[in-house]
């Protein structure tokens, strides 16, 4: 069995960023650990105590990891979105509305020839997003 689960990688908010997609997408957080849980949290700085070093958020079948980078090797997402399959367009419009809240809008969420709605946006924290409600007849969107 092989399964593909997305891991971002945050700049120092990786726990504000879990707990606020957890609210939003009403999804579980199944593990967030700080490097001050690990077994010998002196082998990182004093600062990194409580920075995240690995969280794990369950959204429906489905996982996504994250954990704070170190400063010297954090980089902006590129060349990849995380894709939200939505059922309801009206819950496409409200989980597209509350991710896009103090972010930026690639594509307004709108009807599209193969989706009910669609859009695309990049949250506060850098996070890049495709809000998909697919047509009812579609196999995968």
């Amino acid at each position: 069995m092989i399964s593909c689960n997305p891991y971002l990688n945050f700049n120092g908010n990786c726990r504000t960023a879990i707990e606020t997609y957890a609210a939003i997408l009403g999804a579980d957080i199944m593990a967030i650990m700080p490097h001050s849980e690990m077994p010998d949290p002196s082998q990182v700085p004093a600062e990194w105590q409580n920075l995240i070093m690995h969280a794990c958020l369950k959204i429906g079948d489905t996982f996504l990891m994250a954990s704070d980078s170190p400063p010297e090797h954090f980089q902006a997402a590129a060349g990849l979105s995380v894709s939200l399959q939505i059922d309801d367009p009206a819950e496409a419009d409200r989980v597209y509305a509350a991710l896009a809240e103090e972010g930026s809008t690639t594509m307004p969420i709108e009807e599209t020839f193969w989706a009910l709605r669609f859009g695309m946006l990049v949250d506060r924290f850098g996070t890049p997003w495709m809000i998909n409600c697919p047509q009812p007849e579609a196999d995968c969107g």
